[in-house]
């Protein structure tokens, strides 16, 4: 599904970006990427999404390698910042047409999946306002719809349930097992480390821009401990307690 493999992305006069990470991301796998800010998980995301360039290392999504086809890859994948940029002069449904008629989603299909999962977040009465007058909980539930127009085998997200309410979380939970049982995957960071716990089958801990452990969250968080044990025992110390 995703197969990264010795990525290194370094901004030019910084230290900070990734250095030689590999990781594999399996269908049906829901993957929680954590660290500590400036930890290099969104330099990681962007690389993915094809929105930044890396000096070394290669991306491949559903056997697509992202240096050689990288239409064909951001068109088997979504990908969701931490902070979405909408076009908040269109509406709410003026924005998701857009996005399907950029993926060309056959209008009937577009129609049955903006009511699906507008009625499922409960923004359905405002798709007609403009986003200029949603509330950031509001933007990042559409930029969520927007993401599900055509129908991704893999989606990227970025800190996904920043600003959404209790309720909203669920079903975006909910959906995100749902698309694991058609085969997809979800790779995602998070600070939410309960919610990676008890949602995620594996996990990735980056710091400094290296990774340190990754593998099945069961033998990532051994019994009598928890995720945030562990984050902070490798992120205090960069030993590493397990790999792919």
């Amino acid at each position: 599904m995703l197969t990264i493999q010795h990525l290194t992305k370094h901004y030019k006069g910084s230290s900070k970006g990734v250095t030689d990470l590999s990781l594999t991301i399996e269908p049906g796998d829901i993957y929680a990427f954590i660290g500590h800010n400036g930890a290099g998980k969104t330099t990681t995301l962007k690389c993915i999404a094809g929105i930044h360039g890396f000096e070394e290392g290669e991306i491949c999504i559903n056997g697509m390698d992202l240096g050689k086809d990288a239409l064909g890859c951001k068109r088997s994948l979504a990908y969701i910042p931490d902070n979405p940029d909408l076009y908040e002069y269109l509406t709410g449904v003026q924005y998701l047409n857009f996005i399907a008629d950029v993926f060309q989603v056959e209008a009937e299909k577009r129609e049955e999946r903006v009511k699906k999962y507008a009625d499922a977040f409960e923004i359905t009465s405002s798709l007609g306002d403009l986003i200029s007058t949603y509330s950031h909980g509001m933007k990042q539930k559409l930029a969520i719809i927007s993401a599900l127009m055509h129908e991704p085998r893999l989606w990227v997200l970025d800190e996904p349930f920043v600003g959404l309410d209790p309720k909203a979380s669920v079903i975006l939970k909910d959906l995100m097992h749902e698309i694991c049982d058609r085969g997809g995957a979800i790779f995602f960071s998070t600070h939410v480390l309960d919610v990676a716990e008890k949602l995620c089958n594996k996990v990735a801990i980056i710091k400094d821009g290296v990774l340190v452990a990754s593998g099945e969250m069961e033998k990532i968080v051994k019994p009598g401990q928890t995720l945030e044990d562990i984050f902070m025992e490798v992120i205090g110390d960069g030993n590493k307690t397990g790999t792919d």
